[in-house]
Formats: structure tokens, sequence, C-alpha cells
């Protein structure tokens, strides 16, 4: 794995090298649109890709795909295996396998307004990271450190990010 990542390690410097000439070179913005499609499901657009979201027959849906906290449970672990990746080649670390799942417990009285008290997303998410590769288990636990400090995703989750929603009627 670590042989297709040479290239990880020129684009943190490239990054950096235009942040040192113009801070305003740090600031992204990504966007995303949704739609909606069928009984509860969405279209969703972002730059030029499209991802389908809907919920399960439990929970209205027809199961054509992924619900909204599946999603997001898959935004969490794909950015953790972008974030492995460049840590892993930002630290010299070698990675042969690698394999990061999640799951999040979900107390549906929050949605549906059962009872308020309720939080209505997870009450808990575990991730689990699988990692193979020549390096000491320390190695790893030095990566670990630094995808859990660097993931945007993680990030976002585990501290307050501020929402503004704005309402446009008509």
């Amino acid at each position: 794995m670590t042989s297709h990542l040479a290239a990880l390690n020129s684009i943190s410097e490239a990054t950096a090298k235009a942040v040192a000439l113009d801070a305003a070179n740090a600031h992204v913005v990504f966007r995303a649109a949704a739609t909606p499609e069928g009984t509860v499901g969405s279209v969703v657009t972002a730059r030029t890709h499209t991802v389908r979201v809907d919920e399960p027959p439990a929970l209205g849906g027809a199961d054509t795909a992924a619900n909204p906290v599946e999603v997001y449970l898959a935004a969490l672990v794909s950015c953790q295996v972008v974030t492995y990746r460049f840590w892993a080649e930002r630290l010299g670390i070698s990675i042969d396998d690698l394999e990061i799942t999640a799951e999040g417990d979900l107390d549906v009285r929050g949605f549906f307004g059962i009872d308020d008290t309720v939080r209505a997303g997870f009450q808990a998410v575990r991730v689990a990271v699988r990692i193979n590769g020549p390096e000491t288990p320390q190695r790893y636990a030095e990566l670990q450190e630094a995808v859990d400090a660097h993931c945007p995703v993680l990030d976002s989750t585990t501290r307050a990010t501020p929402v503004n929603t704005t309402l446009e009627v008509g």
C-alpha cells in the first residue's frame, strides 16, 4: 500500500508552500446539495458526483441506498482511511493492509419526537482500525494519534461545529 503513497508528501509540501505565500490559500469551501427522491430518499450532488440516500423499509424507505447516518459513518471511515494514508507517508510508517469500520448506536425516539430528551443523533460511535505491516505497535499507535488529531470528519464530530441554517420560502 505504501508504494501508492509517494505523492502524498509532495501534496502536503505544495499545500504548505501555498499557505506560506498566502494564508487565504488554506481556506477551502466544500458544498453539497440535496433534493427529495421517493418517499424519504434524496439525491445529493457534490461537485460532479451524485450520491443517493434512502431509508430501510422500517423507516419508510425503499432501501435503495444507505441512509443518512450510514452515509455519515461512511464519511467518517473514508476520511479515516485518507488521513491514515497521508499521515503514514508523512511519518514514514509502512502499511500493508488497512481496514476501518464504524458502527453507531441511535435511539429513534429522538428523531421521531417520541422523547425530546433523547438525542436525535448517535448516542455512541465505535471505530475499529485493523492495520497490518512491518512497523511496531508503538509506531502504529503514533500513527493513530496523528490521525485522531487531524481527521476532518472525526474533528467535526468530536468538537462543536457551528451550523447556521437559513430558510428561504417562495
